[in-house]
Order: C-alpha cells, then structure tokens, then sequence
C-alpha cells in the first residue's frame, strides 16, 4: 500500500505559503537547510537529509536534535544533490504523491537541475510537482485534468525533443493534436476558461507549469 503524501522542504526559496501545503497526516523531509526551516516553524521532519553544508555546527545539532532521523554525507564526495538524494528516498516510500517546496531558487542550475528531477517520478510512476508561491510544475507523458486556482496562467513546454498528438480542451487557447519541439512557444501563457480543463498528448513529455505574476 502507497503510504501518505512526501512534501520535500530543500534550501532553495521558502516562506509561510510553503507551511500552508501541510497536511495533518503528510510526511515531511528536511533537505539540508530546509529541515532548519521546518523545525523553526515548530515542525519535526520524519527525516532530515544532506550534506549540511548550508548550516552552523550549531544549526546541524539544532537539525539533529529536533529530527526524528537524520541521513548525512559528506558534502564533497558525493555524485547526488541533496534534493536528489532526498527524492530518490521519498520515492521508495511509494508515495501517493510528492510535492517538492523550496526546489526553485537563485540559483539557476540547482533550479534546473530539480526540475529535471520530475523525470524520476514520471518514470516510478509516481506524482510529483514543484510548488513555490508563484508556480506549480508538473512533468506529464499522457493526460492531466487540470482544476481551477489561483494560478492564472498555464504554459506546456516540451521536455522531450518533440511532443506530439498535443490536445487541449477547456482552455481560451485550444490545441488539437499539436506538435511541440524544443524552443516552441506557443504553449505559453494559456488561461483556463471551462474547468476542469483537459491536456493530452500521445508522445513525449510536457512540462506543465501554473503560474501567477
């Protein structure tokens, strides 16, 4: 049986919108200063993980003692990010869904780097976004219901080389059976009218990301 939803807090961009993703049975993973950020907002993370390299001595033990278990490595001799490893564990729990929090950030290659990460899950089979307080990405090779929210706007972007068979309804912008390559932009900024809204595709990978300005 999959086990509750996973909800990653990594080091990247967090506030009080991440704390509101929370639900009474999630599991939460602190991804090295993301697990700081949960236990100063009263939180123990069923696991922290990484190489620490972003905290104290000081905020470690604070991670340490306030944790109900802690996975460490060194933060040189390593060949997986921190939010990588994080994942790959999360993933084996057999979750119903993990949501990554704090994934986006200043960094652009880490940015990147976690959003290629999506591909894991889609290939575990195993739903998986990236949420922040302006967007919400998902990584999709089939079909996707979308709801109405507070994200305004929705934009697909091929992830693949090619998306084909692209078919869009309930959207001001309809596709039907659609191409996408890289470096198209025609999937951008789409706005939802006729919820739910249906997106659907025969090959390829489609990122989907709902944004706000």
């Amino acid at each position: 049986m999959k086990s509750n939803r996973i909800l990653l807090f990594a080091g990247g961009r967090l506030g009080p919108w991440a704390l509101r993703q929370i639900r009474e049975d999630d599991w939460l993973v602190g991804v090295d200063r993301g697990a700081l950020f949960l236990i100063r907002h009263g939180y123990s993370p069923c696991l922290s993980i990484g190489d620490f390299d972003s905290v104290s001595a000081e905020e470690q033990a604070e991670i340490e003692t306030n944790s109900q278990a802690v996975t460490s490595c060194d933060p040189v001799m390593k060949d997986l990010t921190d939010t990588e490893m994080a994942l790959t564990w999360a993933l084996a729990q057999l979750p119903v869904e993990i949501v990554l929090l704090g994934a986006l950030g200043s960094r652009f290659d880490h940015t990147l780097a976690n959003v290629h990460l999506l591909q894991k899950a889609l290939f575990a089979k195993i739903a998986c976004k990236i949420v922040d307080e302006t967007n919400e990405i998902r990584l999709v090779d089939s079909r996707l219901t979308v709801e109405r929210d507070h994200f305004a706007h929705l934009s697909l972007l091929p992830f693949s080389p090619e998306v084909t068979g692209i078919t869009l309804t309930g959207f001001q912008y309809p596709l039907e059976n659609a191409t996408l390559r890289i470096g198209d932009t025609l999937g951008i900024s789409n706005v939802l009218t006729d919820p739910p809204g249906t997106i659907s595709l025969r090959s390829g990978q489609l990122l989907v990301i709902k944004s706000r300005d």
